[in-house]
């Protein structure tokens, strides 16, 4: 095994998690239970790919509608559900999920089990070196990152789902909505250029140029969601230290 194209594909998936753990304030989580949610995420893989193969059989004729079906339907449902299905299964009834955050921090490092897997198997399905070289640097850009900010909007929902007892199935609906629409649209603005062929050039940099500006509103609405977690796990740290703060007697 290439070290070089290992560490391509591993290094980001690693800054990520590194990431997105340094924005856990107030109660690191346990090694063991990142590492659950992390070989979690890495097994739904053949679920995922089973329940893609079967959806791949209807997959439409034309050319555009055919990527637009993929990124939605085969890649975006299926692999979508069975991460909020590996998560809710790893960490819903912990003790260790007792903040807002941790539903970031564990949805995330699923997602990252995922893309860790799927990428090192992309960079050595290469044929060549250049090949495998050119797929890892890429793929570090743009679909690992992805999938990293599908997991911090699913990890959003859940957390609300889980201290909003209310509103829970609302929130878990959209804990695979959300994910599952803006990994289908990132994959159809990549799919579409390829669907079309060569003879497309204009409007395959214009969808380019989309995915760029697409890319970029994911991240601001992720760092969004992780500081809109981050205060409202201050505000149960805070809640936690001083159970009495706001009481008054009232004669």
């Amino acid at each position: 095994m290439n070290i070089y194209l290992l560490a391509i594909a591993v290094l980001p998936v690693l800054v990520l998690a590194i990431v997105v753990y340094s924005g856990d304030k107030y109660g690191k989580e346990p090694f063991g239970m990142l590492l659950k949610a992390f070989l979690f995420g890495a097994l739904t893989i053949p679920p995922a790919a089973f329940m893609e193969q079967i959806l791949s059989m209807f997959t439409p004729s034309m050319p555009v509608l055919s990527a637009v079906y993929t990124g939605f339907v085969v890649a975006g449902s299926s692999e979508e559900l069975w991460k909020l299905l590996f998560l809710l299964l790893a960490i819903w009834g912990s003790r260790h999920f007792d903040e807002y955050y941790d539903g970031v921090v564990y949805a995330c490092f699923v997602s990252l089990g995922f893309a860790c897997f799927e990428n090192v198997s992309y960079v050595f399905g290469q044929g060549t070196f250049v090949d495998a070289l050119a797929t890892g640097s890429v793929r570090a850009v743009l679909s690992v990152p992805g999938h990293f900010l599908f997991g911090v909007m699913m990890g959003y929902y859940v957390a609300l789902a889980k201290f909003d007892h209310g509103h829970r199935f609302g929130y878990l609906l959209l804990a695979f909505l959300v994910p599952m629409l803006l990994h289908g649209t990132f994959d159809a603005l990549l799919m579409i250029p390829e669907s079309m062929g060569s003879g497309k050039a204009g409007v395959s940099g214009l969808l380019f140029v989309v995915l760029l500006w697409f890319d970029i509103r994911m991240w601001k609405w992720g760092v969004r969601r992780m500081r809109r977690l981050q205060e409202l796990s201050k505000q149960q740290d805070a809640d936690r230290q001083y159970p009495f703060r706001g009481f008054t007697w009232d004669f």
